[in-house]
C-alpha cells in the first residue's frame, strides 16, 4: 500500500480501488498489478459501466475489464514524449482528459483508446504576456454549470476556464503560492484552491481578478493584523455541499510549523466548527462519498474513506463526532508484528460462530452505528467450503483468530498474553532479570487442539501459558509454576562435581504450587548472580478473565547460576493426559496442568539413558562460574530482525561480511540455498557449531562488556516480516554453520560454557549480515563429540507401542532432536478419572531410540490400514459453567479419531520426517518399511502430515523452493514443485500446511499469501472469487425548472464527439503515444469459461433490468398515451366552445 497515490470511487456500484487492490463488500477483494511495476498516479472509474482506467509512473494509461473475476488490461496508451500529471473522466462520458508535465492537456477516447486531435496548448491556455511557463498541469475538471468549460490548474498558481467549443479561455486566475488540489461548488459558480502555504482560496466567476475568500485555518492570528503566518501545505481539498446545512470542506495538511510532533491529520470544516482528526499513519489519500455522482447537485456527503500508508479508516459524516466505521477487511494485520502463524482448515464448523461471539464483546466502543459504505459486488462461496481458521501470533504478545473460509479474511477474537504479568515499571531500582530489552512478551510458538478447545504459547522470554476456554468471565488469581531446565556435563577438574539425577527426588519433581511467579530469592545487587528468578513476573492479584481464552497456568524457566533460560524450541499438548511438554536446547520438561505439577524436567542426553549412540566428551571446566547477563548469548527476536536505526556493533569484525547488493542476492537465488560459499560443499543433516571453538582471552571478554551494567545485548523486536536469514561465518572454518540455521528457526542458543563469551561477540556482529540465506558444508558425525548440548525440535503426543515386543499401545511422548535422534518417553496415567485428579502421572524414558538424517520436524501415526490415527482428546466442556450438571460432569476423552477403526490391529506405522528424509516404521517391531531422502542439497523448512481428498500425505516444504507431497504409508513422491526461494527469514518462520491442500506464509510484513496444491480446490477457485461488476441503474438526475434552465441554472450538455472526433478534430501525432492491445479479452474468455456461477447470475441480473427497463418503458407510453387523449379532449372541448363567436366577443 506504499505505492498508492490516488484512489477512485465507483458511487454506483460502491467499490473503492487503490494500487491494484479493489475492495467491494466484505469478501470482494481483488488484487492485480502492472506488469511494469510502475507506481500508479491516478485511477478513474468508467461508473456503471465495469471499466477502470489507471495512469502510472511510466507515462502509460491503462484500461481494466472488471466484468470478469480477474481484471485484465484491454488496452494501454504509452505517451513518449510527455510525462502525465493528471487524469480527468467526466460522468458518463467516454472522453478521458490527460494533463502532462509540460502543461499541455490531451483528450482520449475511452472505446478505442486513440489520442483525439484536439490539444489544449499551454501557451494558447495563458495569456501571452507571460513570460514563464505555469508548470505541469495538477487540475482537470469540467464546469458543473456548462460541460463545454474545461477548469485547467497549473502548479505555479495559474487556474485557466477553457472553452472547448471556441478554442479559448474564458477568464484566467492567477494566484503568488503554488496549487495542490481544485473543487468546484456544485452550482458551478464558484470553485476552491489548496496552496503551499496552508491556505484555501475561493473564488468567484464574476469576479477573477482576485479571490473572494483567503483563509488559512490553522494559521496563527497575528496581532498587529497582518496575514496569519504560513503553515505546511494542504495537499487536497474537496468543497462539498448539503441542502440542509453548511458546507463541508475537508483537507489534509495545512497544519502549523511549530507542531512538528504532530501526527497527520485530517480536518473537517462544518460551518463554524473545525474538527482535526490524527491518524496513526501518513495520509495517501482520501476521498468523499456523496450520495448523488451529478456535480451539479447538492453533494451531500455522508464519509470519507481515507487511505493510510499501512491502514483505511473511513468517517462517518452524518454524526457530529465524527466516528469512524469499524473495517471489515483485514488491513491491520500488521497492527503488531507478526511473529508466527498457524492455520487449521475443516475445524469444528462450531468454532466460528463460538469465537465471533466472544470476540464482538471485546471490540472498541465507539464507532459508527451505520452499515460499511463500500458495499460492492458480489461475492460466492462455491461448491467446495468448510470452517479454516488462522492464528497470528505478535510481537506485543496478542494473539489473533481470523475466519479464512472460502477466501475471506476477517478477525474472530484477539488475546493478549501480556495481561498476564505485571507490566516492568522503570527506575524502580531493582534487578532485570528480562532477557529482551523490548518486546519481552513477543509469541514465539502456538499450539492449539479445535476439539478441546486448549490452546497453548511459548513466548520470547521462556514462557509457556495454557488456555482453557470459557464462555463466562471468571475473577481468578493466575497459577503459575518455576522449571529449572538447566543441563551440566560432568566437569572433569571440578573436585565436586553437579551430578543432575535422571529422575530428581519428589521435593524437585513437584515444586509448591503457588498464584505468583515472583521470585522468592532474594538478589543482592545487580552485579550479584541471578538465580532461580523467572525473566517475567506474573500478576499476583485476583484477576478479572473475560469471556473467550483463559490462562489455566504460566510456567516459566528460570536463570541457572546467572545464566539465563534458553528460548524454547518444541511445544505440544494434549487434552486428554492433561499433559503440556515442551523443551529447548537444554533439554525436556512435562508439566500436568490438572494437579500444576512438574513431571519431568530433564537434560536431553540424559533422556537416552545408555542408550547414547554418541560418546560426547566433557566439557572444558569454568574458570569463574559467576558472571553476569552481559555474558550470556541468549537471543530474543532482536537477533531475528533487522533494525537499522539500531543496530548493536561491535570491535571485533571476525565474520566475513556478506552484502546484500542486487548482485550478491541474485547469485544466492541462482544457488541452492545450503551451498558453501567459499567451498561450494553443500550441508549435511548434522548440527555444527556456530563458532570456531577457541576460546577468548581476557583482555578480549573484557571489550566484549563494553556496555551499561545490567543492559542485555539486545535490540527492539520487530516482526518475523521483515526478518531475513543472517548466519555467522567463521574464519577458521569458513562455512555458515548448520546449528546457526536451527538458531534462527527456534530462536536457540546452543553453545557450550567455554564458547558463550565469543559467542556474545558472534551474534553482535553477524547482525551486518543481515541479508543472505545459505546453509554449511557436511560436517561429519564425529563432530557431535563437540557439541554439549542437543536441542528439541519435536513433540508429539499419541498411543502407541513405546517398546518392542509390547502387546498394546500406552499413551506416549515422541521427542524429536536437532542431532536426527527420536526418543519415546512411556506416560503412566492413572486408571480412573478420580485417581487422575489426585495420583500422580508417571514419566520415564522407554530406552527406545530411532535414527534419522537431520534435525527432526513432525510425526504422525498410522493404524494398520494406513489411516491417520488422531492423538487423544478431551471433548470440550465450559470449566466455569454455571450449570452445576456441566460442571459436575465428567471428562468425556476421545481416544481415536472418529475416521479410524477400532479394532486398531496388531501394529502400527509411526511417520517421521526430518529436515533432510522420510521414514515409516512398523511398531512395535520398529522396523524401518520405507525411506525416502527428500534433499541431498537442501533442507527442509517445514513438513506437516496433511488429509488430502480422502487419503493422507506428507506435505514438505524445502528452502529451496519446491513444494512436495509423499503419499503414506509408501512415501512415494507424488508431486514437486518450484514454487517459492527461500530469500528472507520471513518465510521461513510463517510458512505451514493445512489439511484440504492449503498452505500460507506472510509474504510481506503486512500480507498473508494463502496457496492451494489441491487439483479440487483450484477447479473450484474461479467459482469462489468476487464479482467486482453488478449492473445498478443508474440514478436520474434532479429535475430542473424550466426558468432555471434557460437563465443557465442547470448543467448544458454538448456533443463531445462532434467536437474531438476524428472527422472535426484530425488525427494526433503517432510520435506523440503509442497504442498497445491488452490481454483482456483472453482473460476474459476464460473467465466466462471458468465461472459459470457468476455468468448466471450476471445473466439474471441483466434479464431482471431490462424487464425491469421494458415495464418502465410500457408504463410512460401507457401515460403519454393517456396525457395525448385527454390534451385531445381538452382542445376539441375548448374549439367547440369558441366556435360561434365573433372576435369581439373574447
Amino acid at each position: 500500500m506504499q505505492k498508492v497515490t490516488f484512489r477512485e470511487w465507483s458511487n454506483n456500484y460502491r467499490i473503492l480501488d487503490f494500487d491494484c487492490n479493489r475492495l467491494g463488500r466484505p469478501g470482494v477483494d481483488c488484487y492485480c498489478q502492472h506488469e511494469s511495476g510502475a507506481a500508479v498516479l491516478q485511477l478513474q472509474f468508467l461508473i456503471n459501466e465495469g471499466a477502470l482506467v489507471s495512469a502510472s509512473a511510466d507515462d502509460t494509461l491503462h484500461l481494466w475489464n472488471l466484468r470478469q473475476k480477474r481484471p485484465a488490461i484491454l488496452h494501454s496508451l504509452k505517451f513518449n514524449r510527455e510525462r502525465i500529471t493528471y487524469c480527468h473522466l467526466p460522468f458518463q462520458s467516454k472522453w478521458l482528459y490527460v494533463g502532462t508535465e509540460r502543461g499541455n492537456t490531451h483528450i482520449v477516447n475511452i472505446e478505442s483508446f486513440i489520442l483525439s486531435g484536439y490539444v489544449i496548448m499551454w501557451n494558447k491556455a495563458i495569456e501571452l504576456s507571460t513570460k514563464t511557463h505555469p508548470g505541469p498541469v495538477v487540475h482537470l475538471s469540467d464546469s458543473p454549470r456548462d460541460e463545454g468549460k474545461l477548469l485547467i490548474g497549473y502548479e505555479n498558481g495559474t487556474v485557466v476556464l477553457w472553452d472547448l467549443r471556441s478554442k479559448r479561455a474564458d477568464l484566467r486566475v492567477y494566484y503568488d503560492e503554488a496549487i495542490h488540489s481544485v473543487d468546484w461548488h456544485h452550482e458551478g459558480k464558484q470553485f476552491m484552491c489548496s496552496h503551499s502555504d496552508g491556505s484555501l482560496t475561493l473564488w468567484n466567476l464574476k469576479s477573477p481578478s482576485r479571490p473572494f475568500q483567503i483563509t488559512i485555518p490553522h494559521g496563527k492570528i497575528q496581532r498587529d493584523g497582518k496575514k496569519p503566518e504560513s503553515c505546511k501545505p494542504i495537499l487536497k481539498v474537496e468543497y462539498k455541499t448539503c441542502k440542509s446545512s453548511e458546507p463541508f470542506i475537508i483537507f489534509s495538511g495545512g497544519l502549523s510549523y511549530d507542531k512538528a510532533c504532530r501526527r497527520p491529520s485530517l480536518t473537517i470544516m462544518h460551518g463554524k466548527a473545525i474538527t482535526v482528526l490524527e491518524m496513526d499513519h501518513p495520509i495517501v489519500d482520501f476521498l468523499t462519498l456523496c450520495e448523488t455522482p451529478y456535480p451539479n447537485e447538492f453533494q451531500e456527503p455522508y464519509a470519507v474513506v481515507v487511505l493510510l500508508e499501512k491502514d483505511l479508516i473511513v468517517v462517518d459524516l452524518t454524526q457530529s463526532n465524527f466516528p469512524i466505521f469499524e473495517n471489515p477487511y483485514p488491513i491491520d494485520i500488521h497492527e503488531s508484528p507478526v511473529t508466527c502463524t498457524e492455520y487449521f482448515a475443516d475445524c469444528p464448523p462450531d468454532l466460528i460462530p463460538v469465537l465471533y461471539s466472544v470476540g464482538a464483546k471485546h471490540k472498541k466502543q465507539g464507532y459508527s452505528n451505520k452499515e460499511w459504505p463500500i458495499s460492492g459486488g458480489a461475492w460466492n462461496l462455491g461448491t467446495q467450503t468448510y470452517p479454516e481458521i488462522i492464528i497470528t501470533g505478535h510481537a506485543d504478545g496478542s494473539i489473533k483468530f481470523w475466519d479464512a473460509s472460502a477466501i475471506t479474511l476477517q478477525m474472530l477474537y484477539k488475546l493478549k498474553t501480556s495481561k498476564v504479568f505485571e507490566k516492568q515499571k522503570l527506575g524502580e531500582g531493582k534487578p532485570s532479570a528480562e532477557i529482551v530489552e523490548e518486546d519481552p512478551f513477543a509469541i514465539q510458538m502456538m499450539y492449539w487442539c479445535p476439539e478441546s478447545r486448549i490452546f497453548c504459547v511459548a513466548g520470547v522470554s521462556a514462557y509457556v501459558i495454557v488456555y482453557r476456554f470459557s464462555k463466562h468471565e471468571v475473577n481468578t488469581e493466575i497459577v503459575s509454576l518455576e522449571v529449572r531446565l538447566q543441563y551440566d556435563v560432568e566437569d572433569i577438574i571440578t573436585p565436586e562435581p553437579e551430578i543432575i539425577p535422571p529422575f530428581p527426588d519428589a521435593s524437585s519433581q513437584l515444586p509448591s504450587l503457588k498464584s505468583l511467579s515472583g521470585s522468592t530469592n532474594t538478589v543482592a545487587c545487580e552485579g550479584m548472580m541471578k538465580d532461580s528468578i523467572p525473566c517475567l513476573s506474573v500478576k499476583t492479584r485476583t484477576v478479572r478473565m473475560p469471556p473467550g481464552y483463559q490462562a489455566e497456568l504460566v510456567i516459566q524457566l528460570v536463570w541457572v547460576d546467572g545464566e539465563p533460560p534458553q528460548q524454547i524450541t518444541s511445544l505440544a499438548v494434549n487434552s486428554a493426559y492433561g499433559l503440556v511438554a515442551f523443551g529447548n536446547c537444554n533439554g525436556l520438561a512435562v508439566v500436568d496442568f490438572m494437579q500444576k505439577t512438574v513431571l519431568l524436567s530433564m537434560g536431553t542426553i540424559d533422556l537416552y539413558g545408555s542408550s547414547d549412540p554418541y560418546q560426547r566428551q566433557p566439557r572444558s571446566p569454568r574458570k569463574n562460574k559467576q558472571f553476569t547477563a552481559d555474558n550470556f548469548c541468549m537471543r530474543g527476536l532482536s537477533n531475528f530482525y533487522p533494525d537499522l536505526t539500531k543496530r548493536i556493533r561491535t570491535s571485533y569484525q571476525s565474520l566475513t561480511e556478506l552484502t546484500d547488493s542486487p548482485v550478491s542476492l541474485e547469485l544466492e537465488r541462482c544457488k541452492s540455498p545450503t551451498s558453501d560459499h567459499v567451498n561450494g560443499h553443500c550441508t549435511s543433516p548434522t548440527s555444527q557449531t556456530c563458532s570456531s571453538g577457541k576460546r577468548l582471552s581476557s583482555a578480549d571478554v573484557t571489550k566484549s562488556n563494553r556496555r551499561g551494567p545490567g543492559r542485555p545485548p539486545f535490540r527492539k523486536a520487530q516482526s518475523a516480516a521483515c526478518m531475513e536469514i543472517s548466519l555467522p561465518v567463521t574464519t577458521e572454518v569458513g562455512y555458515i554453520s548448520r546449528r546457526a540455521m536451527l538458531q534462527q528457526l527456534h530462536g536457540v542458543s546452543t553453545f557450550s560454557h567455554d564458547e558463550r563469551h565469543y559467542a556474545a561477540n558472534t551474534w553482535m556482529d553477524k547482525e551486518n549480515r543481515e541479508n543472505t540465506f545459505s546453509r554449511s558444508r557436511s560436517s561429519s558425525v564425529s563432530s557431535i563429540d563437540k557439541e554439549s548440548k542437543e536441542a528439541i525440535t519435536a513433540l508429539y503426543f499419541m498411543e502407541t507401542f513405546s517398546r518392542k515386543n509390547d502387546s498394546a499401545v500406552s499413551p506416549c511422548l515422541w521427542v524429536g532432536t536437532g542431532l536426527g535422534m527420536v526418543l519415546i518417553i512411556s506416560l503412566n496415567l492413572p486408571a480412573t478419572e478420580e485417581l487422575r485428579q489426585t495420583e500422580p502421572v508417571m514419566v520415564s524414558p522407554s530406552g527406545t531410540v530411532l535414527t534419522l538424517k537431520g534435525a527432526v520436524l513432525t510425526f504422525s501415526c498410522l493404524d494398520c490400514m494406513g489411516a491417520l490415527i488422531h492423538p487423544p482428546y478431551e471433548v470440550w466442556r465450559d470449566p466455569n459453567s454455571i450449570d452445576d450438571s456441566e460442571k459436575t460432569r465428567k471428562r468425556k476423552l476421545v481416544m481415536y479419531s472418529p475416521s479410524s477403526s477400532q479394532d486398531m490391529g496388531d501394529h502400527q506405522f509411526a511417520v517421521i520426517c526430518s529436515e533432510k528424509q522420510a521414514k515409516v516404521f512398523s511398531l512395535p517391531s520398529q522396523t524401518c518399511l520405507y525411506v525416502h531422502n527428500i534433499t541431498e542439497t537442501s533442507f527442509l523448512l517445514r513438513a506437516d502430515v496433511v488429509t488430502l481428498c480422502n487419503s493422507i500425505c506428507l506435505a514438505c516444504f524445502c528452502a529451496n523452493g519446491h513444494i512436495m507431497t509423499m503419499s503414506l504409508p509408501s512415501l512415494r513422491p507424488m508431486l514437486d514443485v518450484n514454487y517459492l526461494p527461500v530469500t528472507d527469514m520471513r518465510i521461513a518462520r510463517t510458512f505451514c500446511f493445512t489439511n484440504e491442500g492449503q498452505a500460507l506464509y506472510l509474504s510481506s510484513p503486512t500480507e498473508i499469501q494463502r496457496l492451494t496444491y489441491s487439483q479440487e480446490m483450484c477447479d473450484n477457485l474461479q467459482d469462489m472469487l468476487g464479482d467486482l461488476f453488478t449492473p445498478v441503474e443508474t440514478p436520474e438526475a434532479q429535475n430542473r425548472g424550466f426558468l432555471k434552465g434557460l437563465f443557465g441554472g442547470s448543467g448544458q450538455t454538448f456533443d463531445r464527439e462532434e467536437l474531438f472526433g476524428e472527422a472535426s478534430a484530425g488525427k494526433a501525432s503517432r510520435s506523440l503515444a503509442q497504442h498497445i492491445p491488452g490481454s483482456g479479452g483472453i482473460e476474459g474468455m476464460k473467465g466466462a469459461a471458468g465461472g459459470v456461477i457468476g455468468d448466471l447470475t450476471r445473466a439474471r441480473l441483466a434479464l431482471d433490468e431490462r424487464g425491469q427497463r421494458l415495464g418502465e418503458l410500457d408504463e410512460k407510453t401507457a401515460s403519454m398515451m393517456a396525457s395525448a387523449e385527454a390534451f385531445s379532449k381538452h382542445a376539441h372541448e375548448l374549439m367547440l366552445k369558441y366556435k360561434d363567436k365573433k372576435w369581439y366577443q373574447f
